[in-house]
């Protein structure tokens, strides 16, 4: 039945579309990553609603092949970084996991942004459990798109902050191959090919990514600390007929992911962490990520007359996930020891975790267990593509329908463990489920926009219309609940240019992040106004851009994760904070200069953002505690920059990079950070360069944090956690 009332929105929804009256040509954004050039820069150059990103009515930043390859990162949180406003906290050092978020937004887990693959939700479970435990390989990614702004609305269901897209590559238009081979310190290792051709009728892709490495941190044993990643891709297209005057096509593409990372929550005290960053605790040896993904989605792409396109994807994402990992003492929280290891009580059990003494009571008993969580993502969204013309204004609408459901059941327990000679010893008590439940969400969204452009002003109106139907159930208590949500999210953006170069914009929208399933009738959406304005220069070499920022909470709200170091009691529960405000202003300069046959390409991010509660409360959610109004929030850093300088021709290249984050607070509060946990000032260089050997041959080396710097990125869950070590890798690049 549910594929059946799918089927018939996309059926009622095309006829909609097909009603509108016709008018002038458009170029509508490229759908599921196809119609890019080689590189993927094409296919980025449309951003929203058909609008090109110099007159976009808000803020929208796009990462091209060329900007991704500079430096060869793996991790998200290093590419991130070069687009200002968004924000990130460190976990592993190596992006397994991102921690990331957009103007303030919390960035445990990514769960407060909207994130997508080729425009399609790619979380786990984007209603029930926002919580990014998968993340797409940036290695194989051609692009990235990064919406703020009344913009994010076409996107959701989070866009209090906004939205990133990660768009793969397009199918290639005749026979072409890659090869990327890549070697390194740890145990790094990296192999990424694709192929793929494609005629006038067909066309395939088949891409594959490995990467692995014996891991940077060091168990007293010498255990393996690393892992794998391998990601699989298969694109097809089929035109229905070549010669037909608006063609229409099919679209497949299916993926499998799988990894396996001898990973913890478990961190270090500030003093052990400053004899040695890169130590784990023994007992950490048996922690251990195991997951594997598949996921399929089948696209028809239809023009049926010059003035509009219809794109309809029936989508479907399947995640099965096992985290073993130490979860605290029987009579003790490992924040509360590792934070605080010298009080007379706490100094017991920080001995056992160091190897120090044995258990010698039930309270040392360390319990260690795994989450073992399966989800579900499914649902077809169809995008209706219009344009038009009144009078001297023309018109280039978009309509978009997405009905969605997804699922995630939890089956979290525990054994008993005692740390006898450094060993780990079963206790031999019962096996303890802590949590056996699922929740899923049912949820249709419907949003429209029109880009009016009248002379040299466009506007960009819009509306987004959430309805949620959620529903929790307790297996071990077998309690049920639900509710029903819905949501109405008008926003507007508006671009003036002043020249061809330059222009000023200004918008403002209603942001929504939905509550978790399973909340009681009181506990409220997350709700924002949101505005923002500014002026961008933007030439085919050069942009320079400065945007101010102003996000207004009627209610900020928090689910609890284990990332965030939420206990079995509260895990997934939603914390509500009430009113609060996040303002600031991001500044962009990049520019290109050409010294003859030499380019320079010159970067520079910089973000400045304050953010204030503004009424007291007293929360559970260890993130929040006991706040009172003016108190800042968490994670949040007050200046964040990145520059980098490149030296480049046509067979070689060299650039270097470096990143700032302020010290960030790890609990709201107001008192200065150099009296309170926060996490350290963090300043990292980064250096690449790369040389053609060969017409299709090239050669490349890296080095990520260069100075070798150690700096606390996070205490949450369990201790303080570092960043990566320097780390040198090298490799070659084919191109058939």
């Amino acid at each position: 039945m549910r594929h059946f009332a799918w089927i018939s929105l996309i059926s009622l929804s095309a006829g909609l579309a097909r009603a509108q009256p016709g008018a002038s040509d458009s170029t509508p954004a490229p759908a599921q990553g196809e119609g890019a050039s080689a590189d993927g820069e094409e296919a980025l150059s449309v951003t929203v609603v058909g609008t090109p990103l110099r007159q976009t009515a808000g803020s929208a930043h796009v990462l091209g092949a060329k900007q991704l390859e500079r430096f060869e990162h793996d991790d998200p949180h290093a590419v991130m970084a070069a687009v200002p406003g968004v924000y990130s906290r460190g976990e592993d050092g190596i992006g397994l996991r991102p921690n990331l978020g957009i103007r303030g937004v919390n960035p445990d887990r990514s769960k407060k942004i909207t994130l997508l693959e080729d425009g399609i939700l790619v979380g786990p479970a984007p209603y029930s459990a926002p919580a990014a435990y998968y993340f797409p390989l940036v290695t194989r990614m051609s692009g990235l798109r990064i919406i703020k702004g009344p913009a994010a609305l076409v996107y959701g269901p989070q866009t209090v902050g906004g939205a990133v897209d990660l768009v793969t590559r397009a199918i290639p238009s005749g026979p072409a191959g890659f090869l990327d081979l890549g070697l390194g310190e740890y145990g790094y290792t990296k192999l990424h090919a694709w192929h793929g051709s494609s005629d006038e009728r067909t066309g395939y892709l088949i891409e594959g990514a490995h990467i692995s490495a014996d891991g940077f941190k060091e168990l007293p044993d010498g255990s393996d600390t690393g892992f794998y990643r391998n990601e699989w891709m298969l694109k097809t297209v089929y035109v229905v007929d070549p010669n037909a005057e608006y063609p229409h096509e099919v679209r497949f593409k299916a993926s499998y992911s799988d990894e396996l990372s001898n990973e913890t929550y478990l961190g270090l005290t500030d003093a052990d962490f400053a004899r040695n960053p890169l130590a784990r605790y023994g007992p950490s040896r048996l922690d251990r990520m195991r997951w594997h993904r598949t996921s399929f989605a089948l696209t028809y792409a239809l023009q049926p007359q010059a003035n509009l396109k219809i794109t309809s994807t029936a989508y479907r994402h399947d995640l099965s996930r096992q985290w073993r990992k130490v979860n605290g003492f029987r009579g003790k929280d490992l924040f509360s020891v590792l934070t605080e290891p010298t009080t007379a009580e706490n100094s017991v059990y920080y001995a056992v975790l160091n190897g120090g003494s044995d258990s010698s009571s039930p309270g040392e008993t360390l319990l260690i267990g795994p989450n073992d969580r399966d989800y579900v993502s499914q649902g077809v969204e169809s995008r209706f593509e219009l344009s038009a013309r009144t009078g001297p204004v023309t018109h280039q609408l978009e309509y978009g329908v997405r009905l969605h459901h997804d699922r995630i059941e939890r089956r979290h327990s525990e054994d008993g463990f005692l740390v006898i000679g450094g060993r780990l010893i079963p206790e031999g008590s019962p096996t303890v489920t802590t949590a056996f439940n699922e929740a899923s969400t049912d949820a249709l969204a419907l949003h429209v926009a029109d880009k009016l452009a009248w002379g040299r002003l466009t506007l960009t109106p819009g509306v987004r219309v959430e309805w949620l139907r959620s529903a929790a159930r307790d297996r071990i208590t077998d309690e049920k609940s639900g509710r029903i949500v819905r949501a109405v999210l008008p926003g507007a953006g508006a671009h003036y240019a002043l020249t061809d170069e330059v222009g000023v914009l200004a918008g403002a929208y209603r942001g929504f992040s939905p509550p978790a399933p399973g909340s009681p009738s009181f506990v409220e959406p997350e709700l924002s106004r949101n505005y923002e304005a500014g002026g961008r220069y933007m030439t085919r070499k050069s942009r320079l851009e400065l945007i101010g920022f102003y996000n207004d909470y009627d209610n900020l709200t928090d689910v609890c994760t284990f990332s965030s170091g939420c206990l079995s009691a509260d895990l997934d529960r939603q914390f509500d904070a009430g009113r609060a405000r996040i303002f600031g202003f991001e500044a962009l300069a990049d520019h290109t200069l050409s010294v003859g046959a030499l380019g320079v390409p010159l970067s520079v991010a910089y973000t400045l953002t304050q953010t204030e509660f503004r009424n007291s409360f007293t929360s559970a959610d260890p993130m929040f505690g006991d706040v009172a109004a003016g108190d800042e929030l968490p994670y949040v850093p007050r200046h964040q920059l990145f520059a980098s300088l490149g030296l480049e021709t046509s067979r070689a290249g060299a650039s270097v990079g470096a990143t700032y984050v302020a010290a960030m607070r790890e609990r709201a509060g107001s008192a200065p950070l150099g009296q309170v946990l926060s996490t350290d000032e963090q300043l990292v260089f980064d250096a690449a360069a790369k040389v053609r050997v060969a017409s299709p041959v090239e050669l490349y080396v890296t080095a990520k944090n260069v100075a070798n710097s150690h700096f606390i990125v996070s205490r949450r869950p369990f201790g303080a956690r570092p960043n990566a070590p320097r780390w040198v890798q090298a490799g070659a690049k084919v191109s058939f």
